[in-house]
């Protein structure tokens, strides 16, 4: 995201924001991203069937280096997509429309494993709806969820599989993620949006 954008409930931008800290930098996304790929293999035992689909925005990239990570160290190539969650989403009609990107899954869903990717997990709303999307898509084996920050704030019964870094906060501060592919730097900030 932009430095002066902020990230609401599930992690989208919205408003001016100031830093407060820098709580991962790249080394430690790399670091998280690969200990998260050795326990997708390792949960799974092996790559058989596995999917990677990322949520659009960042969750996208970051599939896509989870898959390169695995390729890195099994030898297998997984296929790695992008969705596009914006048609799912609960809050629509408080935020009016919102631009659509593609959404690419590069294999039959049917049966298959699936793992769901995003960079912040939150209330919990973009992953329902992305569960949602994903179904629309086919009838995978199983749905297994990895991001790569989880701050806390649930406001649907949902826990991720694999996390990269549990991430406390209060209610009004902001997390963003960077990702060097969209921001040109691999970073995770925790600030508050202007006038919180």
């Amino acid at each position: 995201m932009p430095e002066a954008s902020a990230a609401t409930p599930g992690g989208r931008a919205a408003g001016a924001f100031a830093v407060k800290s820098r709580v991962m930098e790249p080394e430690d996304v790399r670091r998280a991203l690969s200990r998260i790929a050795h326990e997708i293999v390792e949960k799974n035992r092996g790559t058989d069937d596995l999917v990677l689909v990322g949520i659009r925005t960042r969750g996208a990239p970051l599939a896509d280096r989870i898959a390169s990570a695995i390729a890195s160290f099994e030898g297998a190539d997984l296929p790695s997509g992008a969705l596009d969650v914006t048609l799912y989403r609960d809050d629509v009609a408080l935020k009016g429309p919102r631009g659509l990107e593609a959404t690419t899954v590069p294999a039959d869903l049917d049966g298959r494993v699936v793992v769901l990717v995003d960079d912040v997990l939150y209330t919990g709303r973009t992953i329902r709806a992305a569960f949602d999307a994903l179904l629309d898509l086919g009838r995978p084996r199983a749905i297994r969820l990895a991001v790569l920050v989880d701050r806390g704030h649930r406001e649907l019964p949902i826990r991720a599989d694999f996390v990269g870094k549990n991430l406390p906060t209060s209610s009004h501060e902001v997390v963003k993620v960077h990702v060097e592919e969209i921001d040109g730097e691999d970073a995770v900030l925790i600030g508050e949006s202007a006038g919180a």
